[in-house]
């Protein structure tokens, strides 16, 4: 990332932990300098200084701060391997990856042993791999006691537990409460009844948000009816949908839940969360995004705009690929064909909302005349399925946990995928907040500009969080039609 300094010190105020390793700040009246995620008092920005690598700090004079320890920010070797280890760990944990693998078989995953894992995490973290499941296990079964009236002992191993009696004995000495005693204390609610809640930072423009999803899917996976934003998903094995709408009051996302889904809900809620975008510190950037007067002028949409992100990278992948060079309702339409062919039928209470989306692997698998019969040319079918192989074969991620540089580079080798849908999907797909599709049309005709290198330029003032700006100018070009 270009360090302009203004663009950093808004990425310090907002305490943004994907900037993390990006870049470090020393502050001038204390001779320190800390990666931008350090809890101290914020400084002053005329005692900012900003530095690429922690090197290039201490050269300056300035010393690791003993808070946040720079040494384990990411891009700084020889720790950066290990705490990378550790934070993709930690994320698979909360998705519930110990609930049926070991701590020994989950850091096969990374070439370790598990007690490389268990030392790596512990420096990280300061507890283990196993205490870090547990919290997780405990949190997500008292909000299932709350939220759902699923039976006590379909929580228990919903949650990851082996047993009832382990559930039970846990509960109690962590949280002196016994979960029925919990349940007893909830609402009546109707059986199978499955109303999860998200929290986010207001505001929330769930109106642009939920509309941008469903304008770009076909009804038969999702569908925004009456404020209520519902798709099909499949996690795992497992298939179902969900509905969700916001409770503005609360600052939450209430999500109606399929009952099959139940047992997956550690990796859907992280995947909803990405989805909505739902860890975005909006007043922080739209403050930010604001200084920019042109961009201020045009963009006068809602605010609280999220960047919509993706439950499948490949889903998502497949969309900005089919709307290459064509509009969103013809790119919707296209869309719809793929999902009645290669998708799978699901059933939901919802008219209209009957398939699951195309996986990879029925991309992958299928014969090129069936992809060019859904009405795309033989040469981005052949893309289609250079990305599909590309995933199923592992050489790919296209998740928010995949690394943006490495990702960026493997999508540029495929046939057919140029800037703005490498950057487009880099924007939805990876979460990156500072993706910008700049040869964008709708972008150049907004900024009043012909050519890629001009909206870069403008861009610049928008650093860290060009993918915003990018939001809020698709925003209120959609609205004034």
């Amino acid at each position: 990332m270009h360090l302009n300094a203004d663009s950093c010190y808004a990425a310090l105020a907002a305490r943004d932990n994907r900037f993390d390793g990006v870049f470090f700040v020393g502050v001038s009246t204390t001779g320190i300098y800390c990666r931008p995620i350090c809890a101290v008092r914020m400084p002053g920005r005329d005692r900012c200084r900003f530095f690429a690598r922690a090197a290039e700090a201490e050269a300056a004079g300035f010393r690791p701060c003993l808070r946040c320890r720079p040494e384990l920010a990411p891009g700084s070797a020889p720790m950066d391997t290990g705490r990378q280890i550790a934070d993709l760990a930690v994320m698979r944990i909360e998705a519930g990856a110990l609930s049926d693998t070991t701590v020994d078989e989950l850091a096969a995953e990374f070439d370790l042993t598990g007690r490389q894992l268990r030392r790596i995490v512990k420096q990280r973290y300061g507890v283990t791999p196993i205490e870090l499941a547990q919290t997780r296990r405990l949190l997500l079964a008292k909000q299932l006691l709350t939220d759902t009236s699923m039976r006590i002992a379909d929580i228990a191993f919903a949650s990851g537990f082996s047993s009832v009696r382990r559930f039970n004995t846990l509960f109690r000495a962590r949280y002196r409460l016994n979960p029925g005693r919990l349940r007893r204390a909830r609402p009546d609610a109707a059986p199978d009844a499955a109303v999860l809640r998200l929290g986010y930072r207001p505001p929330l423009a769930w109106t642009a948000l939920a509309g941008f999803l469903a304008a770009r899917a076909t009804p038969r996976s999702e569908q925004f009816v009456d404020g209520s934003y519902r798709r099909t998903i499949r996690v795992g094995a497992r298939t179902g949908w969900i509905a969700a709408r916001p409770d503005h009051a609360r600052a939450e996302l209430r999500v109606d839940v399929a009952p099959a889904l139940l047992p997956a809900w550690p990796e859907l809620r992280v995947r909803l969360r990405r989805l909505f975008d739902l860890d975005a510190s909006p007043r922080q950037i739209e403050s930010h995004l604001a200084q920019d007067a042109q961009l201020a002028a045009i963009a006068t949409g809602p605010g609280g705009l999220r960047i919509p992100g993706a439950i499948d990278g490949f889903d998502v992948a497949l969309r900005i690929i089919l709307g290459q060079q064509i509009s969103v309702a013809a790119a919707s339409t296209l869309y719809g064909r793929f999902t009645e062919t290669f998708g799978a039928p699901v059933d939901t209470p919802f008219d209209g909302l009957t398939h699951l989306p195309a996986t990879a692997e029925r991309i992958a698998a299928a014969d090129p005349q069936a992809l060019h019969d859904c009405g795309v040319t033989r040469r981005r079918a052949a893309t289609l399925q250079a990305l599909a192989q590309a995933v199923v074969s592992g050489t790919l991620g296209l998740n928010a946990d995949s690394d943006p540089a490495s990702t960026r580079h493997d999508l540029a080798a495929l046939p057919g995928i140029g800037p703005w849908s490498l950057e487009t999907i880099a924007m939805r797909a990876l979460g990156d907040p500072d993706a910008l599709p700049a040869n964008d049309l709708v972008l150049r005709r907004a900024l009043g500009v012909e050519r890629a290198r001009e909206v870069e330029n403008r861009a610049q003032a928008w650093r860290p969080w060009r993918a915003y700006a990018v939001m809020q100018l698709w925003t209120a070009a959609t609205a004034g039609g």
